[in-house]
């Protein structure tokens, strides 16, 4: 873990409290979710070899997430990259992304979202996790975990900050819209498979809400195939970012299902996911992450 003292923390957030007592997860489960067991042979593993990668705490305002987080074992000022969870948690898979990111030379955090509402790697199924968890997980929580993971990168003396990117995965890619919408320090934003004319927190925007207050760039990839995610949500996506003259794009693979980079499922699309990885690298660099 990086050696982050709590009053460097509290320079930057200087209003958060800490108490662990609000927190329901503490640490972060090995392995994968148990929803998604048992795990597909094809799944991508990537070493640690010449990275720091590992469990960090990440003070917030009513406690400690814990998160992972990945960077070059030498040099610093990276650019620095958070990686937002599917619905299962900051699970194997998540970490992994990590790493990904890390041996591209970024500094790459992902905070454990759900942290004060439950541990979803212990649940079942898809529902399970709906129910008892993500629908207890407001945005403007979830906007201000974010905050504090990238103030917390800020404050490693690692990262450079002002070279900000967002990506996230399924649940995560629906965040990766509203954090666009949340933060002006945020570069370039690539959202995988996430849904766009729902929210899950009663009262919460969709990102088609949102659009007109987006910040960054988003890149949106998105699978013809998702029975989650309309072809008709994509293209009203499209057109209301023309309306509010907002930079970005959006690529849909036609035969790809939901989950497509999600390379330890059954849902994995190798062709989509290797395109979508080109694209978002491709995506961060024009914007200068």
């Amino acid at each position: 873990m990086d050696a982050v003292t709590k009053s460097e923390i509290d320079s930057l957030l200087p209003e958060q409290k800490y108490d662990r007592r609000n927190f329901l997860v503490t640490s972060l489960a090995a392995g994968f979710a148990l929803a998604v067991q048992p795990v597909s042979a094809q799944t991508i593993t990537t070493d640690s070899n010449g990275l720091v990668a590992g469990e960090v705490k990440i003070p917030a305002k009513d406690g400690a997430i814990p998160g992972y987080r990945a960077m070059p074992a030498t040099g610093s000022n990276f650019p620095t990259v958070l990686v937002v969870q599917e619905i299962f948690g900051v699970h194997e898979h998540i970490r992994d992304m990590c790493r990904r990111f890390a041996k591209l030379g970024y500094f790459a955090i992902a905070p454990e979202l759900y942290a004060r509402q439950g541990d979803v790697s212990k649940m079942a199924n898809v529902q399970e996790i709906m129910d008892n968890v993500v629908k207890k997980v407001s945005d403007q929580q979830v906007m201000s975990d974010l905050d504090a993971a990238v103030a917390y990168a800020k404050s490693s003396g690692k990262a450079d900050v002002a070279r900000l990117a967002v990506t996230g995965f399924c649940w995560g890619g629906r965040i990766v819209w509203m954090y666009a919408a949340h933060n002006p320090g945020v570069k370039a934003a690539v959202a995988w498979y996430g849904p766009l004319d729902r929210s899950y927190y009663a009262g919460d925007k969709s990102a088609l809400d949102a659009v007109k207050d987006l910040k960054a760039p988003v890149l949106g990839l998105y699978g013809g195939a998702d029975q989650g995610i309309s072809a008709e949500s994509i293209n009203k996506m499209r057109e209301a970012m023309r309306a509010a003259n907002k930079q970005g794009e959006i690529v849909v693979y036609p035969d790809a299902p939901h989950g497509f980079n999600a390379d330890y499922r059954p849902s994995y699309r190798k062709e989509a996911a290797e395109d979508g990885w080109k694209r978002l690298q491709a995506w961060f660099k024009s914007h200068g992450v």
